[in-house]
């Protein structure tokens, strides 16, 4: 287990204007050079590979940085979609054993994946989608089923790369879902006990999951009307008839709709707890007499096909992979390949992602839009560091049970449906007057920039690969690519940026690391300070 530790003195100081150092690295598009894109798949340097990788899985290696620069990036995109799934609940159900399996063993199997799984674009947009499509164990009702929520993790994870229409059916039946959002035995209205549907997942599977609570246009932009007024997307009167469609599902198996003994397949109807009155929704009718699986295949097929999911949920995808402030053009492109991917299907999410890391502004960053870059979650700060250093555990085990007490964040760990950052969230200053949004910002502030700080050095002095009484259960940093570089300043500050900033080092940050280091004798120490005062720097934390 990862405990908090006192990072050095000087690094406390400096995480005090830490997040005012980030803003202005975000507000101007961060300051490194951008991939030179030039319309040819294959990169031209390992930079430019590493950079693609950052917005690709969950931090560049070595290893897949040559792949990328072998095949190039289309290539690799279409090699990741087709491999296997690595799968969290048989992994968890295998470490437990006979016994039950616990919270920990679900972040541990997360941790192991993210780092290991050679899968590692199908994990990182699985990761994605379970930032949209919330569920989280800090909720009493699901949080002891620890394999349900794998199971609930892992529809996103074998549907990442599949149609979205299906992966929405898979959600809505979860009955972790269910729980989560209460339509797990959602029953029909009673007018002698003075009940009504519950209106929970209605509202959210509309706000969050397909359309949105404005009308937009297919580049993302809010539709107006004559007014210059936004238009909703629905009123009360959508979510009552859309939470009259949502009733009726129990457990598969239940003994009675009052049974709660649980499992992870998919729920089953009870129509005799369905409502079968006639229902309207968004301007559709639903026929009376209609079973719970025909209302919920009609309501999943109209808000799939609703005009605003493909900007919608375009935009976000955009947004937890590539940079915060897409442009409306760069949305109506993906929207346009979520609309139709060539082929006639709607939804299809190989051709979406696709689409997100092939685009120009992706590849070209700040060259077609100034406001181009991301704040890193600080999961992702994690992954990518100890994927820059081959990071492991001795053990198999990768335990870091709670990684929400430093980085503020862990797997389906949210507080909310809301999930940890709302996709439009602005921080106070200046990027509100330049209209951005900065949404990992929400989990940032001057108490959890230092806890932050505090884990990264943690993982970098604390936790080495073969140091005397290094846990061998948790995960260890291997510094022996720093070692061997250490001895000539200007290679180790090379070797680390490419390794952590795709090289995009600012000059600032080359300068003050050649003259700190030219100072520090000892390898180990001048290795681990390198690597540690640029995981710590604005250039870090702000994805380029």
């Amino acid at each position: 287990m990862f405990h908090g530790t006192k990072a050095r003195s000087s690094s406390l100081a400096r995480t005090t204007v830490l997040l005012g150092c980030m803003l202005a690295a975000c507000g101007s598009g961060g300051g490194g050079d951008a991939s030179s894109g030039s319309g040819n798949d294959k990169p031209g340097t390992p930079a430019e590979a590493a950079r693609f990788l950052t917005q690709a899985t969950f931090g560049p290696t070595t290893t897949d940085v040559a792949r990328v620069q072998e095949v190039g990036y289309s290539a690799w995109v279409l090699e990741q979609q087709t491999l296997p799934p690595s799968l969290h609940r048989p992994a968890i159900a295998a470490r437990a054993g006979v016994g039950s399996p616990q919270p920990e063993h679900r972040q541990a199997t997360w941790w192991k994946h993210a780092l290991t799984a050679p899968d590692q674009l199908r994990q990182r947009v699985a990761f994605a989608l379970s930032e949209i499509l919330v569920i989280s164990d800090q909720n009493d009702s699901i949080g002891a089923d620890v394999l349900g929520c794998a199971e609930f993790y892992d529809h996103l994870v074998r549907n990442a790369f599949g149609n979205y229409r299906e992966l929405l059916e898979h959600v809505t039946l979860s009955p972790q879902m269910g729980k989560y959002l209460s339509h797990w035995r959602n029953a029909k209205p009673d007018p002698i006990n003075n009940t009504r549907p519950d209106e929970n997942y209605a509202r959210e599977i509309m706000q969050l999951f397909t359309i949105g609570l404005f009308e937009l246009n297919a580049d993302g932009t809010r539709k107006t009307d004559s007014s210059g007024n936004p238009i909703p997307t629905y009123d009360q009167d959508d979510i009552i008839g859309l939470a009259h469609v949502f009733t009726g599902w129990n457990y598969a198996g239940a003994r009675s709709w009052y049974d709660y003994s649980s499992n992870w397949l998919p729920m089953e109807a009870w129509n005799d707890f369905h409502d079968m009155e006639p229902k309207a929704v968004l301007g559709t009718t639903f026929a009376a007499g209609r079973t719970a699986r025909q209302d919920l295949e009609q309501a999943l097929d109209l808000l799939a096909n609703h005009a605003n999911v493909g900007p919608f949920l375009g935009r976000q995808l955009i947004q937890r992979l590539v940079t915060s402030n897409p442009s409306p053009a760069y949305v109506a492109r993906v929207a346009r390949v979520w609309a139709d991917d060539g082929k006639g299907e709607r939804g299809n999410l190989a051709a979406v992602v696709s689409a997100i890391l092939l685009d120009d502004e992706a590849q070209k960053g700040t060259q077609t839009n100034a406001a181009f870059g991301k704040v890193r979650e600080p999961l992702l700060m994690q992954t990518a560091l100890w994927r820059a250093f081959a990071a492991t555990s001795p053990a198999g085990t990768y335990d870091f049970a709670h990684p929400e007490f430093s980085l503020g964040q862990a797997a389906m760990r949210a507080r909310t449906v809301f999930n940890f950052f709302r996709p439009d969230y602005t921080p106070q200053g200046e990027l509100v007057a330049a209209r951005l949004s900065a949404p990992e910002f929400q989990v940032l502030d001057h108490a959890s920039s230092i806890t932050i700080v505090n884990q990264l050095y943690s993982s970098i002095f604390e936790r080495v690969l073969g140091a005397q009484n290094a846990p061998a259960t948790e995960i260890l940093i291997d510094l022996a690519p720093a070692l061997a570089a250490a001895g000539s300043v200007a290679d180790l500050v090379a070797l680390v940026d490419l390794r952590l900033l795709s090289g995009t080092m600012s000059a600032a940050l080359r300068e003050a690391l050649l003259t700190h280091l030219a100072s520090v004798d000892d390898d180990t120490t001048r290795a681990q300070d390198a690597i540690y005062l640029v995981a710590t720097s604005p250039d870090f934390f702000v994805q380029k």
